[in-house]
């Protein structure tokens, strides 16, 4: 799975429609393979966006959850202590360094 695209379900406060745009836009960028599409693909590519924004949108809206809202600052915290776990693994195999 694309490290950049992060779990939006179940958050307090809840997700926003901003941070659902940023997702889908990351999620079609790496489908499409590009950054910025030409003027050519512009029109598919943003409206790949906007469809994908709005599946995103009704499916948060419908998933069902009794776990308790997790927390931006905490999913960050474990995002960034996974990140230095795979560093320093990373390290370790361009060593040789067990």
């Amino acid at each position: 799975m694309c490290r950049n695209i992060r779990v939006l379900h179940n958050f307090e406060p809840p997700t926003t429609d901003a941070e659902i745009h940023e997702a889908a836009l990351q999620f079609v960028r790496k489908v499409s393979g590009s950054t910025r599409p030409s003027r050519a693909n512009a029109e598919a590519f943003d409206r790949a966006v906007e469809e994908i924004t709005l599946a995103t949108r009704r499916l948060l809206d419908d998933l069902v959850t009794h776990a308790p809202p997790k927390s931006r600052e905490a999913e960050a915290i474990k995002g960034r202590e996974r990140h230095e776990h795979r560093m320093e693994r990373e390290v370790r195999t361009r060593t040789g360094s067990l």
